[in-house]
This record gives structure tokens, C-alpha cells and sequence, in this order.
């Protein structure tokens, strides 16, 4: 019988990986260099996120709190789990 191998994140497929960070922190940084950190309520197959309990980040480092955001795939930049986002 053979053993099943540990899951090893490096192993994993781009979309395995986000959805493994399903209601967790993640940080989000955007095309146009806002950066965003909230819990990850889901996505879809375009990488669409819904975010709770966000925070906004502009170049400006000014902090726009919202309750939940949904953003498009396409103006995403980089993922980070568990990011804390930048310091203010």
C-alpha cells in the first residue's frame, strides 16, 4: 500500500493554492500599485476575489476600510498568503 505524499505547497497548482487560503488573510497587490489585504471569501475560475474586512492601500498610504470588495482578475498583480500588507 503506498503512502500518500504530504501536500507541499510548491506542488501545487496556482488555483489549489488560493483556494486553500479560503477565509484567511492574503495580500493583494493591483496593477494600478494599490495594495490590499482582507480575509479571501472566494474566487472564481478568472481569479474574480471576494474579499471581506478590507483594507485599502493606495500610494498615498491612506487607509480605506470596507466591508467586502470584489475584484477583478484582471487587474491583479500578486497574491500573497498570509500577508500582512505594507507598513503605514
Amino acid at each position: 500500500m503506498a503512502a500518500t505524499p504530504a501536500t507541499n505547497p510548491s506542488q501545487l497548482l496556482p488555483l489549489e493554492l488560493v483556494d486553500k487560503c479560503i477565509g484567511s488573510r492574503i495580500h493583494i497587490v493591483m496593477k494600478n500599485d494599490k495594495e490590499i489585504v482582507g480575509t479571501l471569501l472566494g474566487f472564481d475560475d478568472f481569479v474574480s476575489i471576494l474579499y471581506t474586512q478590507t483594507e485599502i492601500t493606495p500610494e498615498g498610504r491612506r487607509i480605506t476600510k470596507l466591508d467586502q470588495i470584489l475584484l477583478n482578475g484582471n487587474n491583479i498583480t500578486m497574491l500573497i498568503p498570509g500577508g500582512e500588507g505594507p507598513e503605514v
